[in-house]
């Protein structure tokens, strides 16, 4: 078990009682816990008016803890965390960044221990502007379901918290196939779906903060949608 910081990912599906009371009142301090968010989950590619990108009873939480043994004690001990141990979670390790977003404790240094031939774990986070938004999610919605439909992902959704919050996470068998897949090089339909969408960004910006986090993955646990491995076989 790491004594170093690490990342968690967690996806759990609750009653929309206690889903909605997630969202009212997100997790905000525990011991060892740095920063999180917490959202809903929205299905890549959804439509705009879909009742997935307004509420969902799958919450996503996204963490940052001092230690592993932090969110060990988390999940066992606390009433929140318990909650999200009836889920699936997979932890993480830094290796980069791209972009910058607030509240998370960042290593300024990026780790490239990572090879081309191993699976990573990619989080997007942004926060919108809120008259972007259209323009946004015009220019979103075929790179989500680029990466959605890509033979390279094991898995991949999305996350919303109002009122402008928008995130997206994806397991990768490899980071060559995810780099391609960046730079319009897939054997994807219209593979350059993602570049011609970061051309636009850099044309006019969508959001106040927006950061690309990269990890590599240390383990998963728990289950969702009956299934309790993602990670890409060895």
């Amino acid at each position: 078990m790491t004594s170093q910081p690490i990342f968690s990912y967690h996806i759990t599906k609750l009653s929309y009682l206690k889903a909605f009371k997630l969202m009212l009142f997100p997790l905000k301090k525990n011991k060892g816990l740095i920063h999180s968010e917490t959202m809903s989950a929205m299905k890549l590619g959804s439509p705009i008016f879909s009742k997935t990108r307004i509420f969902n009873q799958t919450i996503i939480v996204f963490a940052q803890w001092e230690n592993e043994t932090s969110l060990e004690n988390f999940l066992k001990t606390d009433s929140y965390g318990k909650l999200l141990a009836e889920g699936w979670h997979i932890r993480l390790s830094f290796l980069r960044q791209w972009g910058n977003i607030s509240g998370f404790d960042i290593p300024i240094k990026n780790n490239e221990e990572t090879t081309s031939n191993k699976s990573i774990v990619a989080v997007t986070i942004a926060r919108m502007k809120y008259t972007e938004i259209p323009r946004f999610l015009r220019w979103g919605r075929p790179v989500e379901k680029l990466v959605r439909d890509h033979d390279g992902t094991t898995l991949s959704l999305a996350s919303i918290r109002y009122p402008n919050i928008i995130s997206t996470f994806s397991i990768w068998k490899s980071q060559l196939e995810m780099t391609n897949m960046v730079n319009g090089h897939s054997n994807m339909p219209d593979p350059k779906r993602h570049a011609n969408a970061m051309i636009e960004r850099n044309r006019k910006n969508f959001h106040f903060e927006f950061t690309t986090l990269r990890f590599k993955p240390i383990s998963e646990h728990g289950q969702w949608n009956n299934c309790d491995s993602f990670l890409p076989k060895k």
